[in-house]
């Protein structure tokens, strides 16, 4: 019983947010509620609420002071030397601003933190996909999936989880992954291309004024001072910039959302002076992180001090940077505590272990000889439904004993247990994703909509490499 409820649950969640009748908040709060009473565990719920909550806090207070942390970073110009590549690259061609969002978010994922990548990706990307009336929708998808591949770096948490859990050498488990993970990511490019094709034949390939001598000028706003480089020059296509629509190139939408306007090259937060202080702050950071020098939360906390006070050594400034992040920073505090409800209900009232188990209990004897193959094929949902710790800890070690049982090694068991990273970055459960549809304004339900399908067949394609390479 507790096993159908669990995936009605989880059924309802998605249904409702999808067909915009709930918002995720209220959705991660509300149904979870509801199904608790009706297993009839409705008073413990305040108890399985808190122990979410605790779980999850640590989590809320990095994301909190990580947003403060790369806003910062980004007010002051640390990442603009590589957002002025990637938008060389890009000009105002629609199918090379997917693939630049692609690189851009693949490059940034290298630092194994998912907030901090969407933080970089969006505040970089939106202004460009705003003026030339992109889908954001395709932005979102294309960073979130990148960076589930990337995810799987040692430092970035699932292999970590999977060699604490079977008791392996993370780089047995990951090193002989990266010829499938290189082909996740290949396919994830050529996604992004095509992606961008689409685009582009919907749009019209556009020339942005003197973006090329001075590609800054899209860093702006459509409401920003560098109106300079809005108008087109030339288009190749049936379409001005106002794509589908009809509309013409002085017709494009406004955007009045503040912190897209923060990367106006002559913004006043620029502190070029303090650029080598703050790259070597952020890597000294992001090396101690990797080393597990001190919890993360904490790490980014003193972080996010230092640079506060040296950078804007008057408190009214420090204020005004702490305010202008304040949105980003409730909404994805918000949502994450909300979650906590979701996974406190799923875990505590049992639910999710039943699944897990209907689902490994169903495995067909003949199966046993192959399960690196059933692990790379369940991770892709069972990472969607659960969390990381949930899977790697709970999930994995059954299935690594039952592979055991048929002369299958446990590190292959956790090489393929990565497979469904991709997909597993747009889970409702990952408070990062929160970060990047939040500071996008993109409706978590479009996103949902959008990339579950190609989110699945990235980790296809991996799980296919790994096979193909005898790696799984």
């Amino acid at each position: 019983m507790l096993t159908i409820l669990g995936f009605v649950m989880i059924a309802t969640f998605l249904v409702l947010i999808m067909m915009k009748k709930m918002t995720p908040m209220g959705a991660l709060v509300l149904i979870p509620a509801l199904f608790c009473v009706i297993v009839g565990k409705g008073a413990h719920l305040g108890d399985y609420v808190l122990k979410g909550v605790g779980d999850l806090a640590p989590t809320a207070a990095m994301l909190m002071f990580a947003i403060i942390y790369f806003g910062v970073m980004i007010d002051v110009g640390l990442f603009d030397p590589i957002v002025r590549v990637i938008l060389r690259f890009c000009k105002a061609d629609p199918m090379r601003v997917v693939v630049g969002t692609a690189v851009l978010a693949a490059i940034v994922s290298l630092d194994g933190d998912g907030s901090t990548t969407f933080m970089i990706t969006v505040s970089a990307m939106v202004p460009l996909y705003r003026r030339l009336k992109m889908s954001l929708v395709v932005m979102t998808g294309v960073a979130a999936m990148a960076n589930g591949v990337m995810n799987t770096l040692p430092w970035g948490g699932p292999t970590a989880r999977a060699a604490a859990a079977l008791k392996l050498d993370a780089s047995d488990i990951f090193v002989p992954m990266i010829p499938a993970l290189a082909a996740g990511l290949v396919f994830v490019f050529a996604l992004a291309y095509g992606l961008g094709l689409r685009e582009r034949k919907r749009l019209g390939t556009l020339t942005l004024e003197d973006v090329t001598a001075d590609p800054e000028t899209v860093l702006v706003g459509a409401g920003g001072s560098t109106g300079s480089g809005t108008g087109a020059k030339g288009r190749k296509g049936k379409q001005a910039i106002g794509g589908a629509d009809g509309g013409t190139d002085a017709e494009a939408p406004e955007d009045d959302s503040d912190e897209h306007q923060g990367l106006d090259p002559n913004r006043p937060t620029l502190r070029p002076k303090l650029y080598w202080f703050n790259a070597a702050l952020t890597i000294g950071l992001l090396t101690m992180m990797i080393r597990e020098d001190l919890p993360i939360p904490v790490l980014f906390l003193l972080g996010a001090a230092i640079a506060l006070t040296v950078n804007f050594p008057r408190v009214a400034d420090q204020k005004a940077r702490i305010a202008a992040h304040s949105e980003n920073v409730v909404n994805v505090s918000g949502m994450v505590f909300a979650a906590a409800v979701f996974t406190g209900v799923l875990t505590g009232t049992g639910m999710v272990e039943h699944m897990a188990r209907w689902l490994v209990d169903g495995i067909p004897n003949g199966m046993g000889p192959h399960m690196g193959l059933v692990t790379g094929i369940l991770s892709i949902p069972l990472t969607y439904f659960m969390s990381n710790d949930g899977f790697y800890f709970g999930i994995v070690p059954i299935l690594a004993e039952a592979g055991a049982a048929h002369g299958v090694d446990p590190v292959e068991i956790a090489r393929a247990s990565l497979v469904g990273q991709a997909l597993h970055m747009s889970s409702p459960l990952v408070p990062a994703v929160y970060v990047l549809v939040g500071m996008a304004k993109v409706e978590f339900g479009d996103h949902t909509r959008f990339v579950v399908k190609w989110a699945a067949l990235t980790s296809l394609v991996v799980l296919g490499a790994g096979l193909l390479f005898g790696i799984i």
